[in-house]
């Protein structure tokens, strides 16, 4: 399971959240807030070296289907070359070959694919669960009643959103900074993690 299907846990953070609040008078403003799970994950420290390090991986395994796929794409036109020299059975059998050297081709894909996921749950996994934590932590000493995942709402003020307290709260920084407010620069874009290396053509 990757990062994006994961987050969606995240939505259940707001029952666990709102327990904080179950003594809060009923007249009283319920307190909310928001917060970027995603982008907090991957803008932790950890989560850029993890961005890192998997955009590594996918690059070293992108390069390796490019080669094989060459190489396969030349012996196809060997094959189209030589089907007017060849006798009936040896084209066959060259045929037969290449199809089978494909179908290998596209195991190799799955496999890198799935290796791609793993690696990344291995390394966001724990990052996730620290998120979680410090927006429990939040909720908790600031008294809010609710804090969601931005992704799942369609609006929601500037000053409600706790993404930079979050991560630098992850980071270890001590939540100096003021608890509203979100960074305007886009969150880096790292490897198609979950989708994994172009596949092969036939």
């Amino acid at each position: 399971m990757g990062i994006s299907a994961r987050l969606s846990l995240a939505v259940a953070l707001a029952a666990a959240v709102a327990s904080f609040g179950l003594a809060t008078p009923a007249a009283a403003e319920t307190k909310m807030a928001v917060v970027d799970v995603q982008r907090a994950v991957m803008q932790t420290e950890d989560g850029l070296r993890a961005q890192a390090t998997l955009k590594k991986l996918f690059d070293s395994r992108q390069q390796e289907l490019n080669k094989k796929q060459v190489d396969m794409q030349k012996q196809k036109e060997d094959i189209d070359r030589q089907s007017h020299v060849l006798s009936a059975q040896a084209l066959q059998k060259k045929v037969e070959d290449w199809q089978k050297q494909m179908v290998e081709l596209q195991s190799t894909f799955s496999e890198y694919n799935k290796e791609l996921e793993k690696r990344q749950k291995e390394l966001t996994d724990p990052i996730f669960e620290r998120v979680i934590g410090v927006i429990k932590r939040i909720a908790g000493q600031d008294g809010y009643d609710l804090i969601v995942d931005r992704a799942t709402v369609a609006f929601a003020r500037s000053d409600l959103d706790l993404t930079d307290r979050v991560i630098q709260l992850a980071n270890g920084a001590g939540g100096s900074a003021p608890p509203g407010g979100s960074s305007s620069a886009p969150a880096p874009k790292g490897p198609p993690a979950g989708l994994g290396p172009a596949p092969p053509k036939p």
